[in-house]
């Protein structure tokens, strides 16, 4: 379908005013990932996050349909390391590897970029690509997306971290009812579930994404991003360790120029200029 297209092309990045766009091009195939896009896509958040003059991030697809079905077909597959003579085709691990490097990576990826995420859904998000969403930051949907754990509907566990993320979303129950069953979750729903941070029709999309875009790179962007750090240990984290790192987070906030200049804008009274450091 897409095998001689340059995963260049099918991931496309640019960025404008502190803020890079990250869209998923391959509307013909539901937005779907290949192992090659995947990979690209993983690695496209690793060098944002090291990127000094990214300041926030916009993740998307193209078209009005789908955001991203999940795990596609097709595309170049990582080479297989040698097996001896004799050694079946697959073996315990290899698939527990697979996705470790693979869904697994990517949305760590995400997760851990040291800049906000904002999740621009512009149509179906599904399966990983359902768990795309929620391990972003902020979320931003069309009114007529939706959100689908279709894993059981294939007669697999949902992976891309989703039975770690929904429930701490939604709750156990909720999450379970979701998964269970693979049911559609309009936009409105996601919203009134918490996951959804805003729901909008799909002409405004565009525009209230990079409105949030435009605050969030003009931010203090390592106040924001130990911030994100604090809030996803949280539910990991006692309230001894939450409040001993919240401590170490704000000592290293207070060595950074733009709590510098927020507090001399403060005694000035006017609005600070943050730079990004």
């Amino acid at each position: 379908m897409d095998d001689d297209v340059p995963v260049t092309e099918l991931i496309l990045t640019t960025i404008d005013d502190g803020i890079a766009r990250v869209t998923i091009n391959r509307a013909e195939a539901g937005n779907s990932l290949t192992a090659e896009m995947r990979d690209q896509l993983a690695e496209t958040f690793d060098q944002l996050s090291a990127t000094l003059g990214v300041r926030a991030v916009v993740l998307t697809g193209t078209g009005e349909k789908h955001f991203c079905t999940g795990a596609g077909l097709g595309g170049a597959q990582p080479p297989s390391p040698p097996r001896p003579p004799g050694a079946p085709d697959r073996t315990l691990g290899d698939i527990s590897r697979l996705i470790r490097h693979g869904w697994q990576r990517l949305v760590i990826s995400i997760m851990d970029c040291e800049k906000p995420v904002i999740a621009a859904v512009n149509g179906t998000a599904a399966g990983g690509g359902a768990n795309l969403v929620l391990a972003c930051d902020l979320v931003v949907m069309a009114d007529h997306a939706r959100l689908i754990e279709v894993f059981v509907k294939r007669g697999i566990i949902p992976d891309a971290g989703g039975a770690y993320l929904l429930p701490r979303l939604v709750g156990p129950h909720r999450a379970k009812e979701l998964m269970f069953l693979g049911d559609d979750l309009p936009a409105a729903e996601c919203e009134r579930f918490g996951i959804a941070n805003r729901v909008v029709p799909a002409s405004e999309l565009t525009a209230t994404v990079n409105d949030l875009a435009t605050r969030l790179a003009q931010g203090p962007t390592k106040a924001i991003s130990m911030t994100k750090w604090l809030i996803n240990r949280s539910h990991e984290s006692s309230r001894h360790t939450a409040f001993e790192e919240e401590a170490y987070a704000q000592e290293l906030v207070t060595a950074t120029a733009d709590m510098i200049e927020g507090i001399k804008a403060f005694s000035e009274r006017r609005a600070p200029e943050f730079k990004g450091w």
